[in-house]
């Protein structure tokens, strides 16, 4: 395992998947892959000619291997959340793999359409709401997977439950790492709920290390007073690994037979920065069933999505 490469993906022709945030970074990437291998890859994403202009390169890139197509998606809408997962659904009654990949990243202090704190309404609430409205389209798929993208980041995020929109305590890094330990809660209940409805289904989990993409441009770079954001942005390439190792983690959850249900994947070397993708460990507060089985309620009544 330690010497996985996306090489090693198997064959993925017949297979149907859904990449959030797929026209840069991580998702461009995955998606990139899962189409080398001969998967139809639906490319969700909020801006439609960013997600054209990634469709060409994986074009391109892939010598027209696999089938792209393109859904209007913007996690900090509900209402665009239920349009885009009409559509799938419409057009795709079975689905293989959902990766929940697109995020926000330590932005100012804002709110989703919906009234949400950004980094938790885009990055877990937005997701939440998709996966169930797709997840009729999964459960009875064989090896269909669902893999949500976390973050190290997590490992700092607190849960303030009576306080998810952080009301009086917003910091950015605060507001970053609880919707990423968000990621992780929901992505362990939603496997320990698809084992107790005996569906095919499973929920995996995995976060990147330390990887040059774009998710930091806007909250780090744009954001930073003094430029501060654009010198660490420069710097922070001789640091990383590049967008494509960084997405080994997540197309080992989408395609490996080795994962389990409920596994957490990132890399291997130095604290889980870089290296290929191995099973990793979440911290104790992202393993709390009680939790977790909170923030699925508050989630439910939050989004109006109730699972199946």
């Amino acid at each position: 395992m330690m010497s996985w490469s996306p090489q090693d993906i198997p064959d993925q022709q017949s297979r149907t998947a859904v990449v959030t945030g797929a026209n840069s970074g991580i998702g461009f990437e995955t998606a990139l892959a899962l189409a080398d291998k001969g998967a139809r890859v639906v490319l969700a994403c909020r801006d439609l000619a960013k997600a054209e202009a990634a469709r060409e390169r994986i074009h391109e890139k892939t010598g027209g291997r696999g089938e792209i197509q393109i859904v209007e998606l913007d996690l900090a809408s509900l209402n665009s959340v239920r349009r885009a997962a009409d559509t799938l659904r419409e057009r795709y009654p079975r689905l293989d793999l959902l990766i929940n990949n697109a995020g926000v990243m330590w932005l100012r202090q804002g709110r989703t359409e919906d009234g949400f704190e950004r980094q938790f309404g885009v990055n877990h609430l937005g997701h939440f709401a998709l996966t169930g409205l797709l997840l009729p389209a999964l459960r009875d798929v064989p090896d269909s997977r669902i893999v949500t993208v976390s973050s190290l980041a997590h490992k700092a995020g607190r849960l303030h439950l009576d306080n998810l929109q952080l009301e009086g305590r917003y910091g950015r890094q605060r507001a970053y790492a609880q919707a990423k330990l968000a990621n992780l809660l929901f992505s362990l209940e939603l496997e320990r709920r698809l084992r107790a409805a005996e569906a095919s289904t499973l929920s995996l989990a995995c976060h990147p290390g330390f990887a040059n993409t774009n998710l930091a441009e806007s909250g780090v770079a744009r954001e930073s007073p003094f430029g501060v954001g654009y010198i660490a942005r420069w710097l922070w390439p001789f640091f990383t690994q590049n967008a494509a190792r960084g997405a080994a983690p997540t197309l080992y959850a989408a395609t490996s037979p080795q994962v389990q249900g409920g596994g957490y994947y990132g890399p291997a070397y130095l604290k889980e920065a870089v290296g290929p993708p191995t099973l990793v460990h979440p911290s104790r507060r992202a393993r709390d069933a009680d939790d977790a089985a909170r923030l699925w309620e508050q989630s439910e009544a939050l989004t109006g999505v109730h699972y199946p």
